[in-house]
């Protein structure tokens, strides 16, 4: 079965960092680009960065630009996410997914075919 399984969540002081992993299996992790999303209380769901397993094309959100690196090891089937000089603004949980790769560059939440359960990241003043 498909299975996105989301680690490395918790409590990080502001300014710390924090490596977010995804975990996937059950698909051809080649095929796909995996996305990385957050979700605030009260807030919408918003993409932060996704990649191509393919070609390793990237694409970030404006709220993780210059601050977050995604990246991909094929050979582990896993995609991080790198978060530094983290904000308190940056709290919400974190959410790993898959599109098809050609779609990567177009893509909206709704093409997403396959989604984590999601991961708390807080991050403290």
């Amino acid at each position: 079965e498909v299975q996105l399984v989301e680690s490395g969540g918790g409590l990080v002081q502001a300014g710390g960092s924090l490596r977010l992993s995804c975990a996937a299996s059950g698909f051809t992790f080649d095929d796909y680009g995996i996305g990385w999303f957050r979700q605030a209380p009260g807030k919408e769901r918003d993409i932060v960065a996704c990649i191509s397993n393919s070609d390793g094309r990237t694409y970030y959100g404006n709220s993780a630009k210059g601050r977050f690196t995604i990246s991909s090891d094929n050979a582990k089937n896993t995609v991080y996410l790198q978060m530094t000089s983290l904000k308190p603004e940056d709290t919400a949980v974190y959410y790993c997914a898959a599109v098809p790769s050609d779609l990567i560059d177009i893509a909206t939440r709704s093409d997403y075919d396959y989604w984590g359960q999601g991961i708390q990241v807080t991050v403290s003043s």
